[in-house]
């Protein structure tokens, strides 16, 4: 199980709560990457990367309406995405 640390968003976002807007993720074993290679990477290797917050949420690979790809956590039992509440740089 790899675990995602940190997100970058995308400059000028800094304070964004939108996942489309994250540019980067750092992942153990990865370091940073683009959103949408984790999208590739979770639709090869499903449940193979989780949020390092408890309760440690699996990533899931998502489309926007735009057909962007991104990655979301399944949510946690206040419907609340933990990726969000990585550390950012």
């Amino acid at each position: 199980m790899f675990l995602a640390r940190k997100v970058k968003m995308i400059k000028g976002k800094d304070t964004s709560n939108d996942l489309l807007e994250i540019d980067e993720i750092f992942v153990d074993g990865f370091g940073w990457q683009k959103k949408a290679y984790f999208y590739d990477w979770l639709k090869k290797h499903p449940d193979s990367i989780a949020v390092n917050i408890a309760p440690y949420p699996k990533l899931v690979g998502q489309l926007s309406i735009y057909q962007e790809k991104y990655v979301k956590s399944k949510p946690n039992k206040y419907g609340y995405d933990n990726l969000l509440d990585l550390p950012r740089e």
